[in-house]
């Protein structure tokens, strides 16, 4: 039997997991998104053929599975206004919002439920995201390998024991995605400054940071080996990486991501009060 999954929220994340699902063969039939947007649902609704409703309890409603996927200062008002459902269907209940727990989740919903919090990021869209889970321990094992089967169908899932750890995926991995544009906007603005065109540029870019990650991902050794590998010793990459060591750019990194992890937690303290 294929689980309905009622997803409420059509946003760039709920979309990217919507996304993943169908390409990778999901029935758009089993999938209904609620969104308050009437250009957010024509889209969705053309571009993946799935139900379309502005009424959340509607969406719930029927729901083996409702997927949270709206911005942490929305969680409670739509988990609240949803319990009456949610305590008559007892769905698995599964949040990508950052920095709300399942903690303030139980309690806005009014019962408990099988609950768990996922960190997924926008390359699910094309099927190589990266998502992390946690569940809470009353959520029964059927629970847990239902949630592994609908994200296995976005890239790579992995699940973490501690549910304080995702505030720190989330600086990693869910906010990953943009720093790594970051760096092919860089990449691309330099190399238009040294004189290529604007369109070489970008591809050379695009192909560099696609290629170095796909090379990484397939070594049989760590990031550092492969970059010692291309760094030959009076050449052009040892000195364009001096330049990074002399910026701080190590350093950079690590101050960017606690400044995320910290935003997520403060998230919690904002938005997660019951």
């Amino acid at each position: 039997m294929t689980e309905r999954v009622a997803f409420i929220g059509g946003g760039n994340m709920g979309r990217a997991i919507l996304g993943g699902l169908v390409e990778r063969g999901y029935p758009a039939s089993a999938l209904v998104v609620a969104d308050p947007l009437a250009a957010t649902r024509d889209a969705l609704q053309r571009d993946f053929g799935v139900s379309v409703t502005p009424d959340n309890v509607q969406a719930v409603d029927g729901a083996d599975v409702v997927v949270l996927a709206v911005k942490p200062q929305q969680m409670r008002e739509v988990v609240t206004g949803l319990a009456g459902t949610l305590v008559r269907r007892r769905p698995l209940l599964l949040s990508i919002a950052a920095g709300i727990t399942t903690t303030s989740l139980r309690n806005w919903a009014g019962v408990e439920l099988p609950l768990v919090r996922a960190m997924p990021n926008t390359p699910a869209l094309i099927g190589r995201g990266a998502t992390a889970l946690y569940a809470t321990p009353e959520t029964p094992a059927a629970a847990r390998a239902l949630t592994d089967t609908l994200l296995a169908t976005t890239g790579l899932v992995l699940w973490v024991e501690d549910e304080a750890a995702l505030d720190a995926v989330t600086a990693l991995s869910g906010s990953g995605p943009a720093y790594i544009f970051l760096l092919i906007e860089c990449l691309e603005r330099a190399g238009t400054e040294l004189g290529l065109p604007p369109e070489t540029a970008r591809q050379l870019a695009l192909a560099t940071a696609s290629g170095a990650a796909e090379l990484a991902t397939r070594a049989k050794v760590d990031p550092a080996t492969l970059r010692a590998q291309v760094t030959s010793k009076g050449g052009t990459t040892e000195r364009a990486l001096e330049v990074f060591r002399e910026g701080g750019f190590a350093p950079l990194v690590s101050r960017a991501l606690e400044a995320a992890s910290a935003r997520a937690a403060e998230l919690s303290r904002e938005f997660g009060k019951a």
